[in-house]
């Protein structure tokens, strides 16, 4: 994506999920992001606060991500949310990205491509060096634009929570939002 490479499978497939877990050793109480093309793409998994739907205007597709209620039945597996109500989602921008969520037809899941604990991946190369035949296939599209990691904003409380700093800064989230944590 433009901000890091991702380790990508198809959102609604558990084994597929699965093995993103297994690829990174990664562990299975540690949610992933869920990528989408268009947030109208993901009116049957979360549900969208005032707040969400203001910052999707403003920053989608683009590196933000946000943390919504999920919705009961919503067409995920579990594994992506680590069983926990809420889901990570976010509209990457991308144009191969995009174009990949677009031919697959599904949401994918997606953390950064590199085993878990190592320095998230920027180039193509630095897949291989970190998971390398573990990643399956490299879709080459460039050095990351942004080469850090989407911010991570929790919008599933009453007061908005910063989780992960990124390249949305929180000085331009609270300008939106006012008040943050």
């Amino acid at each position: 994506t433009e901000t890091v490479y991702g380790l990508g499978a198809d959102a609604t497939n558990d084994k597929a999920v699965a093995k993103i877990f297994a690829a990174k050793d990664r562990p299975a109480f540690n949610p992933v992001i869920v990528h989408y093309d268009t947030p109208e793409d993901m009116a049957d998994a979360v549900i969208f606060t005032p707040e969400a739907e203001l910052l999707a205007t403003i920053f989608w597709p683009g590196p933000l991500t946000m943390i919504l209620p999920r919705k009961p039945n919503a067409p995920l597996s579990l594994l992506t949310s680590a069983g926990l109500p809420t889901q990570a989602v976010r509209c990457p921008a991308h144009p191969v990205a995009r174009a990949l969520i677009r031919a697959l037809g599904r949401p994918i899941a997606a953390p950064s491509a590199n085993a878990s604990g190592s320095l998230s991946p920027t180039t193509p190369q630095h897949v291989a060096e970190s998971l390398g035949d573990k990643a399956g296939m490299i879709l080459a599209g460039g050095k990351s634009a942004v080469g850090l990691e989407s911010t991570v904003i929790d919008l599933s409380s009453s007061v908005p929570t910063l989780l992960r700093p990124g390249a949305v800064t929180a000085d331009e989230l609270r300008m939106h939002l006012g008040n943050i944590e």
